[in-house]
């Protein structure tokens, strides 16, 4: 950056700038403060001083790569079309992930062997696309500059990959000492992976985000049938994540009701941290608050690291914060549901006095504010719930969270059905 004399002037973070970290950076960052963290507290856990919940963390590990599946197209072996298919594909992984964590030891083996064979098929399959395609190394080693550090910053990140699903798939290969320090220079090269996509999207700013999405509409238009789940689609970012949250709600609804009856364990800490944890990828990525939405700043992505470390965490050390975290989502849900509701009516009691100034809704717009006030209803219950445990039937708790569950959505058909007739 240049003054008005020429001379170059330092560039200054601005909190309350605007963030324009994309969805793969704010997924890639959240992986690494999981790797950070779990390589930090993995020495306290060794010595025993802390204890370790293996279920949540791998089960939070699944739900990451699900959001990278859902709202991207990207699989641990590499980048496919985003088509309904592959989004159906990641709402089961996000489901198989979601299970693990909420019900501890059911899918404890599954659950490990699953994750050792992603980091380890992944990490080698990435790999060898790194070297043989043409369109990456073997281009941007010809361009000096961030593309040359991206080189690095990814054949790091696949060897680390390997190494770590190799120790997943075989416990005691190493000590839980030298698999911390693995850990923690797997977040440091995902660190730096995230520094070099964020700059190469900064550098080399494109159009093809746009040439997609439009190709993604004409190609849905003309293709019918079961064929439909086979085009690539066109959703929206934030919708991609609504499904996922109302994939978790649903589940943990229906998962509550045997819990109730006594059939099933349940983990409150991997349900916690997990929820916290789509809480900061939808702060840092959209700028959406439990509280509404706001502008995306750098102060909304620090804020979204910490949730996501809290809610990192709570899955990999159960007890450390439970009591902390569900006093804090408490009274989230409920000023989260008091506030939307006061600024959702407020302008209307307003209009309702001028009715001059009264304009005449959508059908489809009025059937989404009926929806999103019943929702903003259940999260008030919800929230209550948690502040107060005990203050209503679990079974009654279990279906008000199924229903916020399906509500959500019926919210994503009416917000589907406004992109299509109102494309952005």
């Amino acid at each position: 950056m240049t003054n008005e004399h020429g001379y170059k002037t330092k560039e200054h973070l601005n909190l309350t700038g605007e963030s324009d970290l994309t969805i793969e950076v704010v997924i890639l960052l959240i992986f690494g403060i999981f790797m950070l963290i779990f390589g930090l507290l993995l020495f306290q856990i060794h010595t025993g001083a802390l204890p370790y919940a293996p279920d949540s963390t791998y089960g939070l590990f699944v739900l990451l790569i699900a959001f990278q599946i859902v709202t991207m197209g990207k699989t641990p072996f590499g980048d496919l079309k985003r088509s309904w298919l592959l989004i159906l594909i990641g709402i089961i992984v996000a489901i198989l992930g979601m299970a693990a964590a909420f019900v501890p030891g059911y899918l404890s083996d599954h659950i490990r062997l699953i994750v050792g064979g992603v980091l380890f098929l992944g990490g080698v399959a990435l790999f060898l696309q790194l070297f043989v395609r043409e369109d990456k190394a073997r281009t941007w080693r010809h361009v000096s500059g961030v593309l040359q550090h991206l080189i690095l910053a990814c054949g790091l990140v696949y060897i680390l990959s390997c190494i770590c699903g190799l120790i997943t798939l075989i416990p005691g290969i190493t000590t839980d000492n030298q698999t911390a320090v693995i850990l923690i220079l797997f977040a440091l090269c995902l660190f730096y992976l995230s520094w070099c996509i964020q700059k190469v999207a900064r550098e080399y700013p494109s159009k093809k985000q746009d040439v997609e999405h439009e190709s993604a509409e004409s190609a849905a238009q003309k293709t019918k049938g079961i064929w439909l789940v086979l085009k690539e689609s066109s959703i929206s970012l934030s919708l991609g994540v609504l499904l996922l949250v109302a994939t978790l709600l649903t589940l943990l609804g229906l998962v509550l009701i045997p819990v109730n009856l006594g059939a099933l364990p349940f983990s409150q800490d991997g349900l916690l941290g997990m929820l916290l944890v789509v809480f900061a990828i939808q702060m840092m990525a959209l700028g959406e608050t439990p509280l509404g939405a706001y502008k995306r700043s750098w102060l909304m992505t620090i804020f979204g690291m910490t949730f996501a470390t809290l809610g990192i965490i709570s899955c990999i050390v159960p007890g450390l914060l439970t009591g902390f975290l569900q006093l804090l989502l408490g009274l989230l849900n409920i000023i989260g549901g008091v506030v939307l509701l006061i600024g959702r009516y407020y302008p209307l009691l307003k209009a309702m006095r001028n009715p001059s100034d009264h304009q005449k809704q959508p059908p489809i717009l009025k059937k989404m504010n009926i929806t999103q006030t019943i929702l903003n209803f259940v999260s008030i219950a919800f929230g209550t719930s948690m502040l107060i445990p005990g203050i209503m039937p679990g079974l009654i708790n279990a279906v008000i969270i199924v229903i916020n569950g399906l509500l959500l959505f019926v919210l994503a058909g009416f917000i589907r059905k406004i992109e299509i007739l109102y494309p952005m």
